[in-house]
């Protein structure tokens, strides 16, 4: 119950960042239960408020997606995810650990370094894309890679945000049917996210509503500055 309690009380915060930021709950996340969970175990059930996230934020935002750019992302992702899967049944849970530190300490470095220098021609968005694919698939978190694509298709927050949230969740969703698909879940993971699950919704669906009260400029810095040191932290573990 202890546990529960804790992995609750750390997803009610994380993801409450997430929602405000478009990304980062489950870089945060990870580190901060890598020494009560097991990492695959909390890359798997991040399938759960990762989703939740992308609901709520997507309910209660007056904007649009452009379907056809969606599905142009999307289908590229998909690609990459392919890939991802695989790689993600055959590393070791050491080995995993390392590469996922590795991948988001570098993304968290990029976007501290140049958070406004990403130009892509046509070719390099959709190496983006399919590296975003590839990232949400092994690692369950896309977030630096498709937020330094979106940062550099959209300029306003509120946009990126958007876009960011339907592609996290439709990529979450097909997380979601894989591992059901490859009996992925266990009983502990179907606890974790039965005893979470109520506390996210009534969380997230309140404090959705915080990022009108963030500016430009500090939704940047601030993201990217998160990306880097939940890269870095996970090499302690």
């Amino acid at each position: 119950m202890l546990s529960l309690t804790l992995l609750t009380l750390v997803c009610v915060l994380t993801y409450s960042f997430e929602i405000v930021f478009g990304l980062a709950g489950t870089i945060l996340m990870l580190p901060l239960l890598s020494f009560l969970y097991d990492i695959k175990t909390l890359v798997i059930y991040s399938v759960l408020p990762q989703i939740l996230v992308a609901i709520i934020g997507l309910i209660r935002s007056p904007k649009k997606v452009d379907g056809n750019f969606m599905a142009g992302m999307l289908f590229f992702a998909g690609l990459g995810a392919i890939g991802g899967f695989a790689l993600f049944y055959y590393f070791s849970a050491s080995v995993f650990q390392v590469l996922l530190a590795s991948a988001i300490t570098a993304a968290g470095l990029f976007l501290v370094i140049a958070p406004h220098r990403a130009k892509f021609n046509p070719a390099g968005l959709r190496v983006m894309d399919t590296l975003a694919g590839m990232s949400q698939a092994l690692f369950g978190i896309s977030g630096p890679i498709a937020m330094t694509r979106l940062l550099a298709t959209f300029h306003e927050k509120n946009t990126v945000r958007h876009y960011a949230f339907a592609f996290f969740l439709a990529m979450n969703g097909l997380r979601a049917v894989e591992y059901l698909f490859h009996g992925t879940y266990t009983a502990k993971i179907g606890q974790m996210m039965l005893f979470s699950g109520p506390f996210l919704i009534a969380t997230l669906w309140f404090n959705n509503q915080l990022h009108l009260r963030i500016n430009e400029r500090v939704f940047r810095r601030v993201v990217s500055c998160m990306v880097l040191l939940g890269g870095i932290s996970l090499f302690y573990r």
